[in-house]
């Protein structure tokens, strides 16, 4: 599109606090994928919309949208038995789907790690540019702990300012092999080493030479990276988000990123450029 310079945010694998059973403290449903989403290949029928998907569920003899993140969280009937576990923070829970894996500590002391599993159709929209756009806080503290702790000072708003974003992430368990989580290309993602980006602009698999600089720094962040994995909010040429690895001290890292940044994709000689810019070989590396 003719930018060389394009947004460089960060993303982590969270830890949360959870019980397989619903209790006073666990009382926030983590879902797997329900039964009745239907997950429609538009292009098997329109080959002009290849590589699109639509989300919905069957109304009568209609397809119609699937239960938004407000109606999910009021409790959709069909994803009664779907739960997962249950966690004790609704905020913890609304970022582990933005992260999109992450580790729930059980009362036992053991570690269970789930994955992205299935989405609801929406597009991700951010709450933090509608606390900004309300008025709630300035630019600078729309980060992911300026969030958080809006939230605590603000519980009752809390639902309607988490249903602004309609978007809503179900999961599955994963084996824990002792490595990172699984990026869109099902293997382990390594922190500081991998990032996402938007399939349709980059091909998964490709090196990168990312060019940026360390959250709230002019401190460069300059090294080798994968594409390995994808991001409902990673759209663009210019745009990739940083895996910084597990746990608060990463946390507090993607949670802060948000810094311009450069990106080289480093393609075998030979390669035709043209066909790459046309996403007609894409993820053949």
């Amino acid at each position: 599109d003719g930018r060389a310079q394009g947004l460089t945010t960060g993303y982590y694998e969270p830890k949360l606090y959870g019980s397989r059973v619903k209790t006073r403290r666990f009382r926030y449903p983590l879902y797997a994928v329900p039964d009745d989403l239907l997950d429609i290949d538009l292009g098997s029928v329109y080959p002009q919309l290849k590589g699109m998907r639509l989300r919905g569920r069957l109304e009568g003899r209609h397809v119609v949208p699937y239960y938004d993140r407000a109606g999910i969280d009021a409790g959709a009937p069909t994803l009664q038995g779907h739960e997962l576990f249950w966690v004790d923070n609704a905020v913890d829970l609304f970022f582990l789907q933005i992260q999109g894996s992450g580790r729930i500590e059980l009362p036992d002391g053991s570690l269970v790690k789930v994955g992205y599993a299935d989405q609801n159709g929406y597009p991700y929209r951010s709450i933090g540019k509608w606390l900004v756009d309300h008025g709630q806080m300035p630019l600078a503290k729309a980060s992911m702990q300026g969030i958080m702790d809006w939230a605590r000072k603000h519980p009752k708003q809390l639902p309607e300012l988490l249903a602004e974003n309609p978007s809503y992430v179900f999961f599955r368990v994963l084996p824990d092999n002792g490595k990172g989580p699984l990026g869109a290309l099902g293997v382990p993602l390594t922190a500081r080493r991998s990032i996402a980006v938007d399939p349709d602009a980059l091909p998964l698999g490709a090196p990168v030479w990312l060019s940026t600089t360390y959250p709230n720094s002019t401190k460069p962040l300059n090294r080798l990276v994968l594409a390995q994995d994808t991001g409902g909010a990673i759209r663009g040429h210019v745009r990739a988000d940083f895996f910084w690895g597990f746990g608060n001290g990463a946390g507090k890292l993607a949670g802060a990123m948000k810094q311009q940044g450069r990106m080289w994709v480093l393609l075998p000689d030979g390669y035709p450029l043209s066909t790459f810019v046309d996403g007609v070989a894409k993820n053949d590396l």
